[in-house]
């Protein structure tokens, strides 16, 4: 960054827009491994949010490389810029009084947490959709693990690179044995006890 850039205030605040909104911004970042269900479960929590009323948004990992991200690759280094720019723009959606639902493998845990540390304290709820390795591998919804398995996908999660579980998740979804409306269910729940949303 130059030392020419300076941060301009806007009049219209994020306080402004969760008023007119009549409900909190934050984010809610589902990781997990190919398969888990976190894409699947992205949608369903937000068509639920969205049918009561609330201002939401699903960031999915492979939407995001075909515009924002489509100059990266999977290597380690990638990634990281990869988090690091969803990161940046779920930070704008929460500002613009906007819940924010990210859907990324985001293998590092370090890159979680530097996400996390960018938004103001209680805005970054981590969502682990825990699925057995097998299980995401029968799914295999993409053919991913096939041709990892054969060497034709380079540096893919679960199989020739690493995948870092959450420590201390916000929420954990047993993926491999709810079903999608159980799952939502749990969110939903969860959101309210935290009084994220409200009872309705």
């Amino acid at each position: 960054m130059t030392q020419d850039v300076y941060w301009h205030d806007n009049y219209i605040t994020r306080q402004h827009r969760q008023e007119r909104n009549n409900h909190k911004s934050f984010v809610l970042w589902f990781t997990g491994l190919s398969g888990s269900g976190k894409s699947s479960l992205a949608n369903a929590v937000e068509k639920h949010l969205f049918e009561s009323g609330h201002n939401v948004i699903v960031l999915d990992g492979d939407n995001v490389r075909h515009g924002l991200c489509s100059d990266l690759h999977f290597s380690a280094e990638d990634r990281h810029e990869n988090m690091r720019r969803v990161g940046e723009v779920s930070k704008l959606f929460v500002e613009a009084g906007t819940i924010v639902l990210a859907a990324f493998v985001s293998p590092y845990r370090e890159d979680r947490e530097r996400v996390r540390s960018r938004l103001p304290h209680g805005d970054f709820h981590e969502v682990y959709c825990k699925c057995d390795l097998e299980v995401c591998e029968e799914r295999d919804p993409k053919d991913l693990y096939a041709r990892a398995r054969k060497g034709e996908i380079e540096n893919f999660t679960g199989i020739s690179a690493p995948y870092e579980e959450p420590i201390k998740p916000d929420i954990v979804i047993n993926t491999s044995t709810l079903t999608i409306e159980a799952e939502v269910n749990v969110i939903i729940e969860r959101l309210k006890a935290k009084r994220l949303i409200a009872n309705q």
